[in-house]
């Protein structure tokens, strides 16, 4: 299972730099309009939860496919949603951005709580779990202030999210997947 992770460590890479990429537009172009963050938003929900999914799909078999395909089917029903009835998500946006953080939050701990058993030290799942649940928290928090102030939370926990992917997914690509313990010897 470890070998699949290890081989699609670019998935990983990639949700890090789409992440990267929303987190730096969110504080270079604050004036971008409301209509235009939520088709941000939606994109970015809809590209995550299809490579959520696709990931899922590479560890079929193991207790947190589940999980993860859970996460993913998540991300792309608030993505269609978004791009289906804009206008009526400019009035959700916030609640439905809150939700989605802690949810799919949850389902990454859950994710990295596996993961630890079977890799030292990988704390920079869990750090990327605990980010998406406070970033939700304060979303829902005080869903009426101001709209560049929820612009900055959206971008600071996509920055950040998406370093902690990128590592993440450079960490697996430098790993000897084969000199872990307990993992199967090849026959033949």
């Amino acid at each position: 299972m470890l070998e699949y992770i290890q081989r699609h460590w670019w998935v990983l890479a990639v949700r890090g730099v789409l992440a990267i990429i929303v987190g730096v537009l969110a504080f270079v172009r604050p004036d971008i309009t409301l209509v235009a963050l939520i088709a941000l938003f939606g994109a970015y929900a809809l590209v995550d939860g299809i490579f959520s999914v696709v990931t899922s799909f590479l560890i079929y078999g193991s207790r947190y496919f589940w999980w993860l395909l859970l996460e993913g089917i998540l991300g792309i029903a608030v993505g269609v949603m978004t791009f289906v009835n804009p206008h009526a998500m400019v009035a959700s946006l916030l609640l439905l951005l809150g939700i989605w953080l802690i949810v799919s939050g949850i389902f990454r701990l859950v994710v990295a709580i596996e993961l630890r058993k079977l890799l030292d030290n990988e704390w920079l799942y869990v750090l990327g779990s605990l980010c998406a649940i406070a970033a939700g928290v304060l979303t829902l928090y005080r869903p009426n202030q101001s709209t560049l102030a929820w612009l900055w939370v959206i971008g600071f926990y996509a920055i950040l999210y998406g370093i902690l992917m990128l590592t993440l997914g450079f960490k697996l690509r430098k790993m000897d997947v084969a000199a872990l313990p307990g993992t199967p010897v090849p026959h033949g």
